[in-house]
């Protein structure tokens, strides 16, 4: 069976019937525009929750909390029946969601999980350990592709947000693969900034990340080459390619180290096509709406939506009902089958 057929049987278990104008308001809150995934997942719900008869209320806070709070206060205050919320702070929002709580309010975290508070009715994202896994595993499988007589490999490491609680389990999911290799003495940290204390990426800041890569090439790798950067977004991948090609990675006989990401992004699939990012881990935005359309319509009728996952996402007040996706990781073999295959894209928006 095929990728897309899979997706597409994938994708009709969480079709939403058609319903009559008028069901509901559903309040969405997104993070950011600055990152062309939001604006595909906020797209992709505004679309599906129109077809399925409910009303949205579309708004993007542009990274700064108290916009997202007020934002958030003042779907409470409109009428909203139910708030699908990805925080920019998931520890910020206790008391917008009480408020919401006490207005009747339902409240569906989405992809990133919004901690302490229990007003949080369920959590609808990804695999996001997994996520973690295949991004080391696609670092490890360049590195024995690309520099197959290299040992160690020197190999450096990003994390996403600190804010961000999706940062920690693509962290620790890529640890589970990197870490025995590190203690068997395989790969080495030249930096030796392990950790998510150091190696966190505040708001997932392409330029941060790039400036950071800047001083560990100049503190670190002047007589030393890097072969591999575990790179937890594609947003931060473009940055710290640009630090390296900066110093001549990719050019003459030094080849491009193996960089990851995540997102699937325009740009980066570009750049995996260039022969400069490596992979990346695509997570279809309208598949994660579609679960998200149906978490809706079964609380608003009084049903149970459909969860798979009951013990991983403790928020700190309460274990968080969730329906985990499935994420594919995505290279140069690949590309085409799993992201034009699948109607994501079309071919023109790629070449």
């Amino acid at each position: 069976m095929t990728y897309a057929s899979v997706l597409a049987l994938s994708l009709s278990a969480f079709a939403a019937p058609a319903f009559a104008e008028g069901k509901g308001l559903v309040g969405i809150s997104m993070p950011t525009k600055s990152s062309a995934r939001w604006i595909s997942d906020g797209n992709s719900m505004v679309d599906q929750f129109t077809a399925a008869g409910y009303d949205t209320d579309l708004q993007y806070a542009e990274d700064d909390i108290p916009n997202q709070l007020a934002q958030i206060e003042n779907m409470v205050t409109k009428g909203v029946d139910v708030l699908v919320i990805a925080a920019i702070d998931g520890t910020t929002l206790s008391n917008a969601l009480a408020n919401a709580s006490a207005a009747g309010v339902k409240v569906i975290a989405y992809d990133r999980l919004i901690r302490d508070s229990g007003d949080v009715d369920y959590y609808a994202t990804f695999d996001n350990f997994k996520v973690g896994v295949q991004q080391a595993t696609t670092v490890v499988d360049g590195l024995k592709a690309r520099f197959p007589e290299a040992h160690p490999w020197n190999v450096e490491l990003f994390g996403g947000s600190p804010d961000d609680n999706n940062a920690y389990f693509f962290y620790n999911g890529a640890m589970s693969v990197l870490q025995p290799m590190i203690d068997a003495g395989d790969v080495v940290v030249q930096s030796g900034q392990m950790g998510m204390d150091k190696v966190g990426t505040l708001r997932w800041d392409g330029a941060v990340a790039q400036a950071r890569m800047d001083n560990i090439l100049s503190a670190n790798y002047t007589d030393k080459e890097v072969h591999g950067v575990l790179s937890p977004y594609d947003g931060l991948s473009i940055g710290i390619l640009s630090s390296l090609k900066g110093v001549g990675y990719g050019s003459g006989d030094l080849k491009m180290p193996i960089v990851s990401g995540q997102d699937a992004e325009v740009q980066s699939v570009k750049s995996i096509l260039a022969g400069e990012q490596y992979a990346t881990i695509f997570k279809d935005t309208r598949e994660l709406a579609r679960v998200t359309v149906g978490m809706v319509n079964a609380t608003l009728e009084g049903g149970e939506p459909e969860i798979n996952d009951t013990s991983t996402y403790d928020n700190g007040v309460k274990v968080v009902p969730s329906y985990l996706l499935e994420p594919v990781p995505v290279d140069a073999s690949n590309w085409e089958s799993i992201l034009i295959g699948s109607g994501y894209y079309t071919a023109d928006q790629i070449k």
